[in-house]
């Protein structure tokens, strides 16, 4: 029996364990949504200056502000970019925590079956105990009925 229990035991643990993975990828997953829509930001915000730009640019405007906007844009290209790559890390860990969840949920099912072979086994077990104890039952009743029949056919009297 206490195999058994030290196995529950071990499929409460594995419980635990691939809840745990699971809410750690459902975690994973949302970052990446959550960066993945910073980065639609920038790139919306990035798209819409420029055509304001672009059309104020048919407007005459001075060099230095123009050099100023250029140099804005190029620094929301770089932090699209970055965010590109935070992207890229997330999703990375993203992966990362799917494989601790499949590893985790084949560690689960490896320890139900082995549970439901043991107790498959223990009644197999019992199965044959019992068995071999209604056979020995009847082997007692048969020759306790041979012996009383058998004498009766040897002329004996009871």
């Amino acid at each position: 029996m206490s195999a058994l229990k030290s196995l529950a035991l071990a499929i409460e643990v594995a419980t635990r364990a691939r809840d745990q993975a699971d809410q750690a990828l459902m975690q994973a997953r949302r970052a990446v949504q959550q960066a993945q829509g910073q980065l639609d930001q920038l790139e919306s915000y990035a798209a819409d200056t420029e055509s304001r730009w672009a059309t104020a640019a048919a407007v005459t405007i001075s060099a230095e502000l123009m050099h100023h906007h250029q140099h804005f844009l190029q620094r929301l290209h770089q932090a699209t970019g970055m965010q590109g790559g935070v992207i890229v890390d997330l999703q990375l860990q993203a992966e990362t925590a799917r494989q601790r969840c499949v590893k985790e949920e084949v560690r689960l099912a490896a320890l139900q079956q082995l549970v439901k072979k043991k107790l498959g086994a223990r009644a197999q077990m019992e199965a044959r105990r019992e068995q071999k104890q209604m056979d020995e039952l009847a082997i007692l009743k048969y020759a306790r009925g041979a012996g009383g029949a058998g004498g009766l056919l040897n002329g004996e009297r009871s």
